[in-house]
Parts: C-alpha cells; sequence; structure tokens
C-alpha cells in the first residue's frame, strides 16, 4: 500500500523532477536582480502554463487567463 492509502490521502497534483526544475528556473530566474518586483499573477499564470502545469490544481486565482 502506498503512503497515499496509508494516510488516507489523495496525491493531489504530481509533476516530474524535470517539470519542477523548469518551473524552478523560470520562477527564481530573475529573483536576486536589484530591480526585483513580484511578477503580476497573469505572468505567475503564464509561467505555470509554459511548463505544463494547468488544470484547477494550478490555476493561480486572481490570474485573468486560465491557459
Amino acid at each position: 500500500m502506498s503512503w497515499t492509502g496509508r494516510a488516507a490521502r489523495h496525491p493531489g497534483a504530481v509533476i516530474s523532477l524535470a517539470q519542477c526544475w523548469e518551473l524552478a528556473k523560470r520562477w527564481y530566474d530573475d529573483r536576486l536582480d536589484l530591480g526585483w518586483h513580484r511578477r503580476s499573477p497573469d505572468a505567475r499564470q503564464a509561467i505555470l502554463n509554459e511548463v505544463g502545469l494547468t488544470g484547477p490544481f494550478w490555476l493561480i486565482p486572481e490570474a485573468r487567463s486560465e491557459g
């Protein structure tokens, strides 16, 4: 039995290590820039969409586009 079965939990969204790495590179690529500012909800949603993270789990509520 898997940990989800033992803990009576659903696995939720599962992504590959490659997708996780691509997300991290895009999400944090400018984090150390002097002029850094938080991306808009639409820009954050675009990053998720670009790396293939789509569907209800990955929707940022404030974003206008759903991908």
